[in-house]
């Protein structure tokens, strides 16, 4: 994802005779709803709505897709905090294409070695299925909507983390939502779920994922 539309375009059309399939986006909202169907993320710092560290820990929260930092932020410390927002590499503005290039391919080799993450999450007698998306309590599935399974997953795959509401809203919801819209899919969810303890609200925060009753 890349703020500027020109960059953006030159970078998509050299990637694209490479034989890339690639996908543009300029948002960090949109970034988040779509990065689990590619197989690398390349990401700009600075974008309009988010800021790209907060989108880069988004990713890496939920799975292991590359990430590759492209940016005009070449200091030490930028270079230190995109790293420990979960980016495997860090390429600062003005670069070659072909070391852009030698990057991806050395990022996509050492990430091919790596087990894939867990996609069954069980906590008690709930589990959930990443693949499948698919929610069972007790072993009875509960029907939920799309954005239900997005938001309960997204908080059981970090049980000990209190998640910002302003990062679960871009990350389930992108640039369409509102206040109500969460706290609505939230009291739906406590609902099929039979027990509002499975997500608590941490008041002037955001949600947690809880352990029922």
């Amino acid at each position: 994802m890349e703020r500027d539309a020109e960059e953006a375009e030159t970078l998509v059309s050299a990637l694209r005779r490479q034989g890339c399939s690639v996908q543009s986006v300029t948002t960090g909202g949109a970034a988040l709803q779509c990065y689990e169907d590619v197989d690398l993320v390349l990401i700009d710092l600075e974008l309009p709505d988010l800021d790209g560290l907060e989108v880069c820990r988004g990713i890496r929260s939920t799975c292991d897709v590359p990430v590759i930092i492209i940016t005009a932020r070449g200091s030490e410390l930028d270079r230190v905090l995109g790293l420990q927002a979960g980016a495997d590499d860090y390429l600062v503005k003005p670069y070659g294409f072909r070391e852009l290039m030698a990057r991806v391919d050395a990022v996509m080799r050492r990430s091919q070695t790596h087990e894939p993450l867990e996609r069954i999450i069980s906590h008690g007698p709930l589990r959930i299925d990443a693949d499948a998306r698919e929610v069972t309590l007790h072993g009875q599935r509960i029907e939920l909507t799309r954005k239900e399974f997005d938001l309960l997953y997204l908080l059981a795959s970090q049980p000990d983390t209190v998640i910002p509401r302003k990062r679960l809203i871009h990350q389930v919801w992108g640039d369409s939502w509102s206040r109500r819209t969460v706290d609505t899919h939230v009291s739906s969810l406590r609902n099929k779920l039979g027990d509002r303890n499975w997500v608590v609200t941490v008041r002037g925060v955001g949600f947690s994922f809880g352990r029922g009753a």
